[in-house]
């Protein structure tokens, strides 16, 4: 092709054809831009194609993220839930002492001090060149603001954990109820809910304490009602968070199942 055109240009000028030869450049020019330019569609083409794979490539993983991320937190909402009713047995009791029932009395103890923590998967879209790749404006928001939505349902979980180290915890022994809670927590198989073997039964037998131990009047100690209503507060108002944050997750699947082909 280079030669036919060398070809041309040598007879127009060996004709002294001045005016010929300059449309002859001319539309040589012309070709050579247009050639240039049909190139470019092509090569942004192919980018645009790459940047669409890379981009159905990080939305299949943030849907595999953000669905194991709902099943977590939707256990950590049941472990609260849990709690709650726990709670309401245990104040059940304190106000019809008569009602008691000694091993229901420590499993729900048991329960109430448990600690749900939501640790959802860190991806790294955000902060990087990858964001740009993902073309939906409201799912790019929801990634934006999803560490700050987090942080707010966390710094709840975090208080709590500091509850029930310094309130529950120390509650038990100071009530003389922490062996009997624990030998009822094991000694006929337990496996904890955040379990990452939930097919597994732990068993361990403490024996009850030999010491006096008269629950009724455990009872009737009024800083073990307090925080036992402290902490139907606490799992209340994580719970809201956590409610609005699991509508966050699903509205983000929604989206990511009509984005990815």
């Amino acid at each position: 092709m280079i030669q036919f055109f060398r070809t041309i240009r040598n007879q127009l000028l060996s004709q002294n054809n001045f005016r010929k030869y300059l449309f002859y450049a001319a539309g040589e020019i012309v070709l050579v831009v247009i050639g240039i330019l049909i190139a470019l569609q092509i090569n942004n083409l192919n980018e645009a194609r790459k940047d669409r794979e890379k981009e159905q490539a990080i939305l299949r993983q943030l849907r595999s993220e953000y669905q194991n991320n709902l099943e977590q937190l939707n256990q950590k909402i049941e472990m609260r839930n849990e709690g709650l009713m726990a709670c309401n047995t245990l104040l059940e009791f304190i106000d019809e002492p008569e009602s008691l029932e000694e091993a229901v009395f420590y499993s729900a103890m048991a329960n109430i001090s448990r600690d749900p923590t939501f640790d959802p998967i860190k991806n790294d879209i955000i902060g990087t060149d990858k964001i740009r790749l993902i073309q939906n404006d409201t799912l790019v928001r929801y990634l934006s603001n999803w560490s700050s939505e987090v942080y707010q349902v966390q710094e709840l979980e975090t208080d709590f954990k500091k509850y029930r180290t310094e309130m529950i915890f120390p509650s038990h022994v100071r009530l003389g109820i922490a062996r009997n809670l624990n030998d009822n927590l094991w000694k006929d198989g337990y496996t904890p809910t955040e379990a990452l073997d939930s097919t597994f039964s732990y068993k361990f037998t403490l024996k009850p304490t030999r010491k006096p131990l008269d629950l009724i009047a455990v009872l009737q100690d009024t800083a073990l009602e307090g925080i036992i209503s402290q902490v139907v507060t606490y799992h209340q108002i994580t719970n809201i968070q956590s409610e609005t944050l699991r509508d966050r997750i699903r509205e983000m699947l929604e989206l990511l199942d009509r984005e990815i082909k």
